[in-house]
């Protein structure tokens, strides 16, 4: 057997490789996943932050958190759990992990803003949130606008 010959340069088919330009480039969703991976470790430290306040751990003979005002018990508890629920979500890139976070973000700030009381109405705590969600609502936007329609 021969191989054809081929005379027509137009008739031989090259393959198609529609990923070609994707490989070089770094995608919009990509980074959004590096980021929500790195609110995710975020999130657990938070939550292990507070846990550790719950449990006494660090705390000197003067403070401890059963002698804390109800409303602070009441806070640290709730960021110990959804901290703890949302870095999960978000390690596991599940829409509701956003919305937990997102949650507990939104949370934080209120608490900060309108009973600083509890946590001493740290300005740079409230900055920190909305700059983190700030990022995450531009990289949701370019990495949404990526996606074929």
């Amino acid at each position: 057997m021969t191989n054809p010959v081929v005379t027509d340069q137009g008739r031989t088919l090259e393959p198609v490789h529609a990923d070609e330009g994707e490989k070089s480039a770094v995608r919009w969703s990509d980074r959004l996943t590096v980021f929500l991976r790195g609110m995710a470790v975020l999130s657990l430290a938070k939550g292990l932050y507070h846990w550790s306040v719950i449990c006494g751990i660090g705390d000197g003979l003067d403070g401890s958190f059963e002698t804390g005002p109800m409303t602070w018990q009441t806070a640290t508890v709730f960021f110990a759990v959804i901290d703890l629920v949302a870095a999960v979500g978000l390690w596991l890139m599940a829409a509701w992990g956003a919305v937990v976070w997102l949650t507990a973000a939104i949370s934080m700030i209120a608490v900060e803003l309108l009973f600083p009381q509890i946590y001493g109405g740290g300005m740079a705590v409230m900055a920190i949130e909305l700059a983190l969600l700030a990022v995450y609502l531009w990289l949701a936007v370019r990495a949404a606008r990526e996606q074929p329609a």
